[in-house]
Formats: structure tokens, sequence, C-alpha cells
């Protein structure tokens, strides 16, 4: 989980540069379509068989809406109007928003321990966020956080293996966020260069389609707010990745919110991950 998270914290800086060439939903449409294609490429390799069913292909017609479509365009969305130190604290507050659905959903615990621990890391990232205000961007980071949540939930419903599931997700959402784009910017007026390249094939084939692979993996065979615990550190990567190579300044309360966020992780994970009880409907591994 730890790769995964560096990724996802690596990719707002990446996405924070490339936007510079690029208009946002644009940039966020071509990233879905790449890591679909290169994951469904691995498929194909693989043989892995064509996801079948019709409550299966609504399922995942309504992961890539959700967790494609609407997550990249907010989280786009975010970074354009806000530091990304800000927008990947707020973008990935799934920790705390998945603990009540999946006790709802899955009949998944929840200790006093655990409470405690997601209650300190809601602080943690109110310290590091508010200083930057609350507006538009803001708002379209917690969207991204919501949809990114309500992906994870719908994934443990799909039965079929996970990689053509989740290579077509992203073909699906990115095609729907190209359309968007369309309508919304026109044409795609992107700057070619070396270095728009370069980010662009490693968000979406690091930070999305080997990411998100491990990602939906994990949440398979894991308790989601132990699993979800750990993307606290991807605001925490965005940070310091932000501070070291964009010179971004960091206030003392965003940097103690940090901290706050870093020790309620440590909590949440080191007790040790539990294993999903075998035999729930979810997306197959193999």
């Amino acid at each position: 989980m730890l790769w995964i998270t560096l990724a996802w914290g690596s990719c707002f800086l990446a996405i924070s540069v490339g936007l510079k060439d690029a208009p946002l939903l644009w940039f966020a449409a071509l990233r879905a379509l790449i890591a679909g294609a290169a994951l469904l490429m691995a498929a194909g390799f693989r043989r892995e068989p064509t996801p079948r069913g019709a409550r299966t292909w609504i399922l995942i017609t309504v992961m890539g809406i959700v967790n494609v479509s609407v997550a990249f365009g907010a989280m786009f969305g975010g970074l354009a109007g806000l530091s990304t130190g800000a927008a990947s604290v707020l973008a990935n507050a799934q920790p705390l928003l998945i603990v009540l659905p999946a006790w709802w959903i899955y009949k998944e615990r929840i200790s006093a321990r655990t409470l405690a621990a997601l209650g300190a890391g809601f602080v943690g990232l109110l310290a590091v966020a508010l200083p930057g205000g609350i507006g538009t961007g803001a708002w379209l980071s917690i969207t991204a956080a919501l949809a990114i949540t309500a992906g994870t939930l719908i994934s443990r419903q799909v039965k079929a293996n996970v990689l053509p599931v989740i290579g077509w997700h992203f073909l699906i959402g990115g095609v729907i966020l190209a359309l968007v784009a369309g309508l919304t910017e026109g044409a795609p007026a992107i700057n070619w260069s070396a270095r728009f390249i370069g980010i662009l094939l490693y968000v979406s084939l690091v930070g999305t389609a080997a990411a998100f692979l491990g990602w939906f993996t994990e949440v398979q065979h894991c308790r989601l707010d132990a699993v979800s615990a750990w993307t606290f550190l991807v605001p925490v990567f965005g940070i310091l990745l932000s501070i070291v190579v964009l010179e971004e300044r960091q206030t003392f309360w965003s940097m103690a919110g940090m901290v706050l966020v870093i020790v309620s992780m440590l909590v949440l994970v080191l007790p040790g991950r539990k294993r999903v009880v075998q035999g729930r409907g979810n997306v197959s591994g193999q």
C-alpha cells in the first residue's frame, strides 16, 4: 500500500505541472483512457475473461461514471483552484467518509479506537486545508473524495476478475470525460511537449493503471477502514513533494496537521490488516 500512496501523492504534483500544457478535462480524460487501454491490453495478454452479465456491466458503468468521470474531473478542477498540498488533502478524505457505509453495508464493526483515530485524522485534515480557504477548488476536491469512496464501495459488489473490470471502468469513464471535455472545452488545445508526454504517461500508467489495480485488489481482501486509512499518506506525500519541487510554503498548522494525520494512520494500520471473510461477493483478484 505504501507505493500506492506514494504514486497517488506524486500524481498531484505531476497533474499540477501538466495542467500548464493541457485543459483540465482533456487531461483527465487522457489519463483515464490510457490507463484503461493499458489494463485491457494486460487482461488480453493474460487471457482473462471479459466480464459477463447485465448487473456486472451496470456496476462497471456506474463505477466508471463515479470513480472516473466525476472523481477525476473534480480532482483536476480542485487542483486548478487550490495549492497542490491542500487539494491532495481534501481529495483523500475517504478514510473518514467510508467508515459509516462500511458498517452499514458490509457490517464491519467500528471500534472506539478506530473512531478516535479517524477523528484525529479529520482534525489534521482541517488544520492543513482551512488556511487555504474553502472555495470552489475545495468543494471540488471534497467531491472527488466522495466519488472515490462511492467507487470503492461499488467495487465490492462486482463479481468478476479485477483486471478487466478496472480496465473497462477507466475506459468508460474516460470516454464520458472526453465527451464532456469536447462540449465544454472544445477541441483539445494541448502542448505536446516532452514534459507533458512524460507526465501523462506517468500519471496514466503508474499513478492510475498500476496504483488503482493494486488498490482495488487490496479492497477485496481487507477491511475498508484499514485499507482506506493508508490514503491519509497521499496528502502527506503530496505536500512534501509540493514543498520540495514547487516550493509551496506551508504554515505551522499545516505541518502540525500533517503530523496528526500520520499518527492517526499509524494507529489504524499498525494493529494489522484483518482479512475479509471469504465468500463475499466482490471483484476477484485472480
